[in-house]
């Protein structure tokens, strides 16, 4: 039996991955009209599904859906999280002028009556938030971490009538797994003001030997992020993870050295042989040894590596192609892969729509 194409009406549109998810789900498109203002966002999209694939409206306060009543099977957005988002102080929840479009999308859905809908947003938002949006939307929310299906730590509340969706299956994913083997120089971080937390063992050591104080979560579950060290004061955006852990949530904006991406220990030194501590080393040899500063009785890893993450390992952490986001500025690409759904997760769900779920 051949499968109807989906018409689908996507909000706060991004770079489209929603359908990118579709893709990947195996559901073909008929329509898809998005809803998008960020005019790189906009261009990612338009180069990767060129017109008439992706129809885009511009601004969802001022396009009117009425005449489009019951013309869409799926409804999918996720509406902005700063104003929700523990990250930002003074956030001023469902009132602020971000993350109040969720009552935009609250609009649409009534005056389209889609057949299917599919919200987004982070999990960390405060108790009273997501209380009103399950009221307004009626249904409760499944709260789903991209880390059981990529290399990324990113939980995601998603409130839809899709029904029976359950967890995706652990795909035992590492940060490791998804690195470049060769990267740019520009992406190495260099400072003689950072320290490997106490008790941190060399993470080229079977033996993890970590402490409770050394990471975030369990390090038997396989979610974890393995934070190591930090610059400075240790920062958000100044701490540092090994790659045999996840990765933190990409962000679209923060700051600090590690800014959207955090900051990981590679394994070896950059090009000119330049170490952290300032120090000359052989990238060739024996894996780096441990030593410990006097004084405080903090670590330092000679020979070994920080930096940031790639555009196209971010794209990787969201479940997209390689350099699906180039052609835009690599601060743009950052940005909009930090806005964006993970692919996978967005796809899991959808494969659960009765039209389309597979036997």
């Amino acid at each position: 039996m051949k499968r109807k194409n989906i018409k689908v009406l996507s909000l706060f549109d991004g770079i489209s991955c929603a359908r990118q998810a579709l893709k990947k789900a195996g559901i073909p498109v008929g329509v898809y009209i998005a809803s998008e203002i960020d005019p790189y966002a906009i261009k990612i999209s338009q180069k990767n599904y060129p017109f008439p694939e992706i129809i885009h409206v511009g601004d969802i306060k001022n396009v009117d859906y009425k005449d489009m009543q019951a013309s869409f099977d799926l409804l999918i957005g996720g509406s902005p999280c700063q104003d929700l988002s523990i990250a930002k102080k003074n956030r001023k929840g469902l009132d602020g002028e971000r993350s109040g479009l969720f009552w935009e999308y609250v609009r649409i859905l009534r005056e389209v009556k889609p057949k299917y809908f599919i919200l987004e947003n982070v999990a960390s938002m405060p108790k009273e938030a997501k209380e009103i949006i399950t009221k307004e939307l009626g249904v409760e929310p499944i709260m789903i971490n991209a880390a059981l299906v990529s290399a990324q730590n990113r939980k995601r509340l998603f409130w839809t009538n899709i029904p029976n969706v359950t967890q995706p299956e652990d795909r035992s994913i590492y940060l490791k797994d998804i690195l470049e083997k060769s990267v740019d120089e520009k992406y190495n971080v260099y400072s003689d003001n950072w320290r490997v937390e106490r008790n941190t063992c060399d993470v080229n050591d079977k033996s993890r030997c970590l402490n409770a104080s050394n990471y975030k979560g369990a390090l038997n579950d396989g979610m974890s992020l393995i934070r190591i060290g930090q610059i400075g004061k240790g920062g958000q955006g100044d701490r540092i993870y090994s790659p045999e852990g996840k990765s933190v949530g990409l962000s679209a904006l923060g700051g600090g050295r590690g800014a959207k991406t955090g900051l990981y220990l590679v394994g070896n030194v950059n090009p000119s042989g330049r170490g952290m501590n300032g120090a000359v080393h052989n990238s060739i040899g024996k894996s780096p040894t441990i030593n410990t500063n006097k004084g405080e009785g903090q670590k330092i890893l000679v020979g070994e590596q920080i930096r940031k993450l790639t555009p196209v390992e971010c794209e990787r952490l969201q479940g997209l192609p390689d350099n699906y986001t180039q052609g835009v500025s690599n601060t743009q690409r950052y940005k909009a892969l930090g806005n964006a759904f993970n692919v996978d997760v967005v796809s899991h769900i959808l494969s659960f729509i009765p039209d389309y779920k597979k036997n």
